[in-house]
């Protein structure tokens, strides 16, 4: 199988290199030379995609794919990959499987409730209206021209590198505290198992919530990581009193919980890490986290 990565990043990465691991070829693109040296040492074949230039041969290796995979995020023209390359996507002849990466905000607040693949998206803030349209863009754009879609709405994003260990050691892990809120959580290696799945089982139009089984306050992962290293967690901070970016503050303003039990049964995923503290305590064994 061939797969064309759009934006090379944490998850994509993740993806690429457990699909690499079953014989899968990997192209991917990226937006920086250094970034494609980097990665030709890896065996990835990458093409260089930015804002002032699209090397040409991105049309040849979407003639070549079996497979596509979206992972850059739309900006406020729409879906960069969609306009630049719908046309010649909606021509390649192999192409089986196109998959979105999105995310869970396109559903909006809901107050703590549960929500599902069923409910209907209501974004609050620019970033999820954005992410909303270009999902909508990508599904209409499967039913007009025959190609199967797939939408992953993906929780808040950790793993290697990427955790509450990590910023304890960085001294940059806070535990801010807004009463009632929750959020669910996804490790990146999960992220992975899901694409595999739908790749295995294509359904064009489908929709996949990719999130773990235990929504919980940002609090206790920050409380839970600081036991495990055997260290004082940080003070709590009222949410008020937080010093936050307007997209860290965006966070904190959606409150809902997330099923995911349609990765279970219509792609049989079993998670491995279905909640934050078995993912956090095989992240502190690999060595993550204060000396």
């Amino acid at each position: 199988m061939k797969l064309l990565v759009f934006g090379y990043g944490y998850a994509a990465q993740a993806v690429a290199e457990r699909l690499r691991g079953s014989g899968a070829e990997i192209a991917a693109t990226v937006r920086t030379q250094a970034k494609a040296d980097l990665l030709a040492r890896s065996g990835v074949r990458t093409r260089l995609l930015s804002d002032a230039h699209h090397d040409p041969t991105i049309a040849d290796e979407i003639i070549a794919s079996d497979a596509i995979l979206v992972s850059i995020p739309p900006d406020q023209g729409g879906d960069r990959v969609l306009a630049a390359f719908g046309e010649a996507i909606a021509a390649a002849p192999r192409l089986r499987w196109i998959g979105y990466l999105s995310t869970v905000g396109v559903y909006g607040d809901h107050v703590g409730g549960w929500v599902d693949e069923t409910t209907p998206v209501a974004p609050r803030e620019g970033r999820s209206r954005i992410r909303a349209e270009a999902e909508q863009a990508w599904l209409d754009f499967g039913a007009a021209r025959g190609k199967a879609v797939h939408l992953f709405r993906l929780a808040g994003i950790y793993g290697p590198g990427r955790n509450q260990l990590v910023q304890l050691a960085a001294g940059t892990a806070r535990r801010i505290v807004k009463p009632g809120q929750v959020f669910n959580r996804i490790h990146v290696a999960d992220i992975a198992a899901v694409i595999e799945a739908s790749l295995k089982r294509p359904r064009g139009g489908a929709i996949y919530n990719v999130s773990d089984d235990e929504p919980a306050p940002p609090q206790d992962v920050v409380g839970f990581a600081a036991q495990l290293c055997g260290v004082a967690p940080p003070p709590e901070l009222p949410f008020e009193q937080a010093d936050l970016t307007p997209m860290g503050r965006s966070f904190y303003g959606e409150n809902k919980r997330v099923r995911n039990g349609l990765i279970k049964r219509e792609l049989g995923v079993v998670l491995r890490y279905p909640n934050y503290r078995e993912a956090l305590a095989a992240l502190r064994a690999s060595g993550e986290g204060p000396a």
